[in-house]
């Protein structure tokens, strides 16, 4: 490779990869944890789904609850199913009936229900184990915290305006500069990617262990970290690609697109003021349905005009990915009559569209092969935070001599010191924001946020002002393989579920969890012995 390239290459793969670096970090730590999205939430509310799947989801009696408290008439219900859990959110809108009484904002109706806009519309969450519903910041779990933080949505609080939410627009942003950072760094070492692959030597200096790992890992996580910057951006920023597409083929109607690509259902009836008998029962559709098909599981359910003679029910499934990588079902029930008037089998319908979407969710989230996939997208994710951290003590070092002026070599490591800092307390806040929901009777969504970022910029801002990158390293690996390994114990203390009772009941998703921390804090433990050892090596060197 020519000088000329090659300087083109490092300094695009080292200035776009500093700039991101303490963002991408906080992208893959948190979005290493969301592969097991719905295993945390059986660990934090101690409900096991892996265990009690066979419970059947009553709808029926959902809907007799909020008919006891709410004219349903003329009413659109939407029910969003969470996969491989319990929970429903649930959409009630304002009756299309002008007959029926609508207050300009009616009060809270306790505990139980969240509101979002004017009128008796509801929006709010619902347990189908418990039969009890909250709101969505009741209902807030660290899946939930974990998932979002990913994807930055928490910085969409941030009154910035830029057209789109800052913290997803920050995101995609990331990802796009993450994408530049792997192209060229694949470019970087192209010449001799074989040899530097092979090439890893663990037991030398930290220079050369951070140089080898930063090199092997970078060559060995490149396939799954392009494949989760691409299906990022594609999730994150499809709203800049869909623009050009409903201005100038839908005249800036995006809905109808979005309609028409099968991402939503705006399907509308026409109110018809003939009423039909209310009490009707969704199980006997969905019953029949389950049966049709067998090995998907229920999305999205809508119930338009509740109570009309126009009012269906429109029902959305997806195919288990061990029958049917893609596809979507879709059925479409008249009530007043019975007739099914379009049905879309989930396993041999599938579009284009289907495809195309599905092969992108499946992998980005790893929910295609188990625990098996799981595992391996969550070690890729971690190695993603490694080859990060390595990357800016390389760049630390090579910015460390010298023949550089004493004022960038202070700001080279101010900044890898903030960077490093930021980056490594991840493993211990999250560990004890683990723990202290688990203590805690009251968690919610302030509690976790509270929590969770007011311990992260203590514990960063202790060791900005320290100042010793390898106490920093050192210590947080130590911090966090000790509050892991609390966490199991934690579970067992305030929930019962200790690890041998989870095992003998059968609720792998609640053992999983704590089998993980104890894992990870094995690791910490480990690489903690090592830079422990070498430092004492090099105090002894140095006599």
């Amino acid at each position: 490779m020519n000088i000329r390239n090659y300087n083109i290459y490092f300094n695009t793969h080292t200035i776009s990869g500093i700039i991101i670096c303490a963002l991408l970090y906080v992208i893959f730590f948190a979005g290493s944890f969301s592969f097991f999205k719905h295993e945390i939430r059986a660990w934090q509310h101690g409900a096991s789904y892996e265990a009690n799947k066979g419970t059947e989801k009553d709808f029926d009696f959902l809907l007799d609850s909020l008919r006891q408290t709410h004219d349903l008439k003329g009413r659109d219900i939407t029910f969003y199913m969470q996969p491989n859990s319990f929970y429903a959110s649930v959409n009630m809108s304002v009756s299309k009936d002008t007959t029926v009484s609508k207050p300009q904002q009616a009060p809270p109706e306790g505990k139980g229900r969240g509101r979002r806009g004017s009128g008796d519309s509801m929006f709010f969450s619902y347990d189908f184990q418990q039969g009890k519903a909250s709101t969505y910041a009741e209902s807030y779990d660290m899946g939930e915290f974990l998932y979002r933080l990913h994807f930055l949505a928490q910085l969409n609080q941030v009154p910035i305006r830029v057209g789109y939410p800052f913290g997803y627009a920050l995101a995609g942003l990331v990802s796009f500069l993450f994408l530049f950072a792997l192209i060229t760094g694949l470019l970087l070492h192209w010449d001799k990617i074989v040899s530097n692959f092979f090439i890893f030597r663990p037991w030398s200096k930290w220079k050369t262990v951070w140089t080898d790992m930063h090199t092997a890992l970078g060559v060995i996580g490149f396939p799954f970290q392009f494949i989760f910057a691409l299906t990022g951006i594609i999730l994150i920023v499809n709203t800049v690609l869909v623009m050009p597409l409903s201005k100038y083929l839908y005249d800036g109607k995006q809905e109808e697109l979005y309609q028409d690509l099968g991402f939503s259902d705006g399907t509308t009836y026409e109110y018809r003021y003939k009423p039909i008998d209310q009490r009707f029962s969704m199980k006997p559709y969905l019953a029949e349905l389950e049966e049709k098909w067998k090995g998907s599981e229920f999305s999205r359910i809508f119930i338009k005009n509740y109570g009309d003679e126009s009012m269906h029910l429109i029902v959305h499934a997806k195919p288990n990915s061990k029958f049917n990588f893609s596809g979507e079902g879709k059925a479409i029930y008249r009530i007043h009559d019975n007739t099914l008037v379009y049905e879309k089998d989930p396993h041999t319908a599938s579009s284009y569209k289907d495809k195309v979407s599905s092969i992108i969710y499946h992998l980005h989230f790893g929910d295609f092969g188990g625990y098996p996939v799981k595992i391996t997208f969550f070690i890729l994710g971690i190695m993603g935070c490694i080859v990060i951290i390595s990357g800016i003590l390389i760049w630390l070092v090579a910015r460390d001599k010298k023949n550089i002026p004493k004022r960038k070599r202070v700001f080279n490591f101010w900044a890898s010191n903030i960077f490093v800092a930021i980056c490594l307390t991840m493993l211990p806040v999250t560990a004890l924001t683990f723990i202290a929901v688990k203590v805690y009777p009251e968690v919610n969504q302030d509690f976790i946020y509270s929590m969770y970022f007011y311990s992260w910029l203590a514990l960063s801002v202790f060791y900005i002002i320290r100042r010793n990158l390898r106490a920093t390293n050192k210590e947080t690996l130590l911090l966090g393989a000790i509050l892991g390994l609390c966490i199991p114990i934690v579970n067992g203390i305030y929930s019962g579920n200790w690890i041998w009772k989870t095992f003998a009941r059968g609720e792998t998703d609640i053992l999983f969890f704590d089998l993980l921390w104890i894992a990870i804090a094995v690791v910490a433990i480990i690489a903690f012995v090592k830079i422990q050892r070498d430092g004492n090596h090099q105090k002894s060197g140095n006599r």
